[in-house]
């Protein structure tokens, strides 16, 4: 369980050349489990996510961790981000930034090869590895330094199923040691797997949230009855 949190967001505010991409909006996270973020494209899931982490200015409101500490925060991003060095290399930079003992560093970096089925790839390119394979990679090198948050941006967008299950599996398993998952995701199925409580996003605004249950089964307003149906919102 993260002591980061509660994490309120009161009245926050994104503009852009004089658009509203967010806001204002209250939101409070409990400390621990997994939030999915539903809404449709150009809702406000990526901005709010970035918002939250800390690498989206916001021109209004306020943003209150329990704990202020932005290097106990990590992010990933849809489109995986790899180093042009070798998949063991991409895991121990974060490692090696924070000053890591070395025997420390290859520790963890073996074992998240391991966890990630790519120890047969140690000293592959990380650039030549498959989409899936990229997006373990991106997600193993973001856990690899323990944050207490992890917000993930739509990290299975582009994958097949076989590739959306061995992730799932990881973020499950990292949910059950206590680090608290803030993901988007447009895929419902994905949602009820994983999801303890949802925020449902719509025109830059929470437009509902509760339990990812009860949401789920008993939607409140027409906009995210119409969203779990799969019909277009906007």
């Amino acid at each position: 369980m993260s002591a980061k949190f509660p994490l309120e967001l009161d009245q926050v505010l994104v503009q852009r050349k004089g658009k509203v991409l967010l806001g204002p909006l209250d939101l409070s996270l409990k400390k621990n489990g997994v939030t999915i973020i539903l809404g449709p494209n150009g809702s406000g899931k990526t901005t709010l996510l970035r918002a939250m982490h800390g690498i989206e200015r916001i021109n209004g409101g306020r943003i209150t961790w329990a704990q202020e500490d932005p290097a106990k925060h990590a992010f990933v991003f849809q489109s995986p981000v790899v180093l042009r060095r070798t998949v063991a290399q991409n895991l121990a930079f974060p490692l090696q930034l924070l000053n890591v003992p070395r025997a420390e560093t290859e520790a963890a970096v073996a074992h998240w090869l391991t966890r990630i089925g790519l120890s047969g790839k140690s000293e592959t390119a990380a650039t030549r590895l498959s989409g899936g394979e990229r997006q373990k990679l991106a997600i193993a090198r973001a856990l690899i330094r323990k944050p207490d948050v992890l917000f993930l941006d739509e990290p299975c967008a582009n994958l097949d199923g076989y590739a959306t299950r061995e992730i799932e599996t990881i973020l499950g398993e990292t949910a059950e040691a206590g680090t608290r998952l803030v993901m988007a995701t447009h895929d419902m199925g994905q949602a009820r797997r994983l999801a303890d409580d949802i925020v449902f996003m719509l025109n830059g605004k929470v437009h509902e949230t509760g339990a990812a249950e009860a949401v789920i089964a008993r939607p409140q307003t027409e906009e995210l009855s119409a969203f779990l149906k799969g019909d277009i919102v906007v």
